[in-house]
Parts: C-alpha cells; structure tokens; sequence
C-alpha cells in the first residue's frame, strides 16, 4: 500500500520521462463551451485576428452551441489573454456553460521516450490536426480505492485500458489528448479527456469499448459531462 509522504528535502516538481529527461514546464489547456452563437464566423474571425493557439468546434447538441479549445505553456496567458477575449465583441454576448468548462495540464508518467513530444508537440498535433476536426471532450474522476492499490496492480489495470487507446490510434479511428486537472476543476475531477478523429463514429465506440474495462466498470467515479462537437476552425500549430 502507498505512503501518503513527501520529504520537503527531496521535493521535485518536474515532469520526468526516460532518464535523464526531465521539464519544469508542461502544457495548459483549457475547453470552454457556449450557447447562442449565431455567427461562428464572427468568432473565427476574431480568433484568428488574435493569433492564438485555438480550436472552434461547433456543438453537435446544441444548434447555436459552440466550443472554444485554448492552450499554452503558462497559465498566465488565460487570465491575461483569454479573458479580456471573451468579455469583449463578438463573444461576450455568448451564454456560458459553466458545467462544460474544463482546465487541465500536460504529465508524465516517466516511461516517454521523447518527453518534449509528449507534454508539448503531441497534443498540439492531435488538436489542431485539420484531418481530424471531430472531437468529444469530458472530465473524470477515478474512486479513490484505485489510489491505494500497489503501483503493480495499477500498472495492469491502466495498461487494458491503454490498449484500446493505441489499438484506436494506430488505425486512425481516435487519438487522445489527456489532462491532468486535480484541484484546478471546480468539481474535484481529476483528469480532462479529448477525443479527436476524422469520423464521430469510432469516437462514440471507444467510449463504449472502454467501459468494459477495469478501470472504467470498477475504478471511475465519474464521467462527464460530455461535449460532441466539429472544428469550424484550427490554428495552424506554431513551430
């Protein structure tokens, strides 16, 4: 069973991969959804006069819904950048919905062979791909028994599931960008998902196909709520 101990001497915040790679920065995501926008090519204009890393998807359960995907390495750009945007023409007349908002961070685990790729490059491939403009974006939140299995055990449960992930992706039906969002999400979820593909189908099965596994059918608390959407617009990812 894991002790629950942190020695102030050796305290090391950084995210690590294979050695000896390690990164005091991760990347910050934050998803945002909307009702009663009218025009989403307003809000693609005013996105792309703004430069920003972003993503607009059209919400496929809401008529006038529309999502807004943000990202960057500090955490300061969405207080600083992101909040004047949304409180200013053609956004602030939009209706948030809170419930869907979602925050979260890059992280290792420390078994990537390419660590930069992982906190950094691969999400921003997976979300700004034009080829892939479906999208299915939720929060999670695992029981707290799974925290106090051996880290073994863990390793097994989390390795079924990764399977399917990999399996998705090497076919190209789904690729995921994961999140870590433990004290930054106003519902004490943990971790934010996105799904991301050419076709809305595959991402529907993954979902369905995970639950079958460990750690969905015994070890989540919850899941949800869930956004379906389509990019309208991608920025083109910087270099």
């Amino acid at each position: 069973m894991h002790e629950a101990k942190v020695n102030e001497e050796t305290l090391d915040l950084s995210e690590k991969g294979l050695a000896p790679q390690t990164s005091d920065q991760r990347l910050y995501m934050q998803f945002l959804a909307f009702g009663g926008a009218a025009d989403t090519q307003a809000l693609r204009k005013a996105l792309e006069a703004r430069g920003l890393e972003a993503v607009l998807y059209e919400d496929l359960n809401d008529p006038r819904g529309v999502g807004l995907l943000f990202m960057n390495e500090n955490p300061d750009f969405f207080i600083r950048e992101i909040r004047p945007l949304l409180a200013a023409a053609p956004f602030a007349p939009l209706t948030p919905k809170p419930e869907l908002t979602m925050f979260g961070r890059t992280y290792a685990l420390g078994r990537e062979t390419d660590l930069k790729d992982w906190l950094f490059e691969k999400p921003r491939r997976n979300a700004l791909n034009p080829e892939w403009p479906w999208a299915i974006w939720y929060p999670l939140r695992r029981r707290s028994e799974f925290e106090l299995l051996p880290r073994e055990e863990q390793g097994k449960i989390l390795y079924e599931h990764a399977k399917i992930g990999m399996a998705y992706g090497r076919a190209d039906y789904a690729h995921d960008i994961r999140l870590a969002c433990y004290g930054l999400d106003r519902a004490d979820n943990e971790f934010v998902i996105g799904l991301v593909g050419r076709e809305l189908f595959p991402l529907s099965k993954i979902v369905q196909d995970m639950r079958k596994t460990q750690q969905t059918a015994k070890y989540i608390q919850s899941l949800g709520p869930f956004f379906v959407g389509k990019a309208v617009w991608q920025s083109a990812r910087r270099a």
